[in-house]
């Protein structure tokens, strides 16, 4: 670092960095683009239509403006080409959802210090307890659609018959492995409260009759009849590494001889510093339970000590570095 870059202002910039967000959170909490779907509209007219004030809502309207989400024309505003396809609750594509799952996780952001000196995760309030569990389990889709095509179509499962998609939530991950591979049925274990989003999600892509689900706690519960192929995403960041290392020797317990074990997360490299998203992951697992992110190299480990061999990382590579690891059942 040079003299001239050593300035404080980055640390300035660190420290109001949160105020995009929270604008971005309450754009879509509040529903602006929405009701900006399609339709250019004033500050008084949308403060009207949204039950909110005019002052508040004309000040939001050009932050939102000055972040490049919404134009505008003298005094109307329209969403962007990004915000209207992204943002509007009643479009294919929209995201809301894990943008509204990150709002409701500003508050235990907030206590960071807190869950630092006690190593415990902090306790929050609920704004509403379904509406978040909503925003949790469709903004799991959310993440998921984006990169399961790509994930499903650069992996071979040609001649597998059953996957397991242990934690998997909302099921996306097991739809599209499903839709990638005619000759596949898939079955979703999770807690009982996900199964009408999984049910819903097989549904909307109708392969309801190939994907079926099976409720229950993954760490205490026994799991479901042998498979030849397991997929578990982004489940091992929210466990600890004595129940990480206990799930993966469950999960190839489940597997039939040459069955295909399949782990995707946010994995750190060796010094666990690098890369920023796996890093700071792990702060939002300190503040929420009793998990981090892993590194690759802890998890091969895992994986050799549960019998798996041929452990690989394939060449798949997500947002925010998600990678996948693959070992084989003897």
């Amino acid at each position: 670092m040079t003299k001239d870059q050593l300035h404080p202002g980055r640390l300035f910039g660190l420290a109001s960095a949160y105020w995009q967000p929270c604008a971005l959170h309450a754009g879509v909490k509040l529903g602006i683009f929405t009701a900006l779907a399609g339709a250019s509209r004033s500050a008084a007219d949308l403060a009207q239509k949204l039950q909110a004030s005019e002052r508040g809502i004309e000040l939001l309207l050009n932050g939102l403006t000055a972040m490049e989400l919404l134009g505008k024309d003298g005094s109307a505003y329209r969403n962007s080409p990004l915000a209207e396809t992204y943002l509007d609750r009643n479009r294919p594509g929209y995201v809301g959802h894990i943008i509204m799952h990150h709002h409701y996780l500003v508050e235990g952001w907030s206590r960071l210090d807190e869950a630092v000196r006690t190593g415990r995760p902090v306790e929050t309030e609920s704004e509403d307890e379904e509406k978040e569990r909503e925003s949790f389990q469709m903004g799991m889709f959310n993440l998921a659609r984006a990169i399961a095509p790509a994930i499903s179509g650069s992996i071979d499962l040609k001649g597998r018959k059953h996957l397991l998609d242990l934690g998997g939530g909302p099921g996306t991950h097991a739809v599209f492995f499903c839709l990638a591979n005619p000759e596949l049925k898939a079955t979703v274990f999770d807690r009982a409260t996900t199964r009408p989003f999984a049910e819903k999600i097989a549904r909307q892509y109708e392969v309801s009759d190939r994907v079926d689900f099976v409720a229950g706690d993954f760490l205490r519960d026994p799991l479901p009849a042998r498979f030849d192929v397991a997929w578990l995403s982004q489940i091992l960041h929210s466990n600890t590494p004595d129940e990480c290392l206990a799930l993966i020797k469950k999960t190839a317990a489940t597997l039939e001889p040459g069955g295909l074990l399949l782990i995707h997360d946010f994995f750190l490299e060796e010094n666990r510093a690098t890369p920023l998203f796996p890093a700071l992951f792990s702060l939002n697992m300190l503040i929420n339970n009793y998990g981090r992110s892993y590194s690759a190299a802890e998890t091969r480990e895992m994986m050799s000590e549960a019998g798996l061999t041929n452990i690989e990382l394939l060449s798949f590579r997500g947002g925010n570095d998600s990678t996948i690891l693959a070992g084989t059942k003897p």
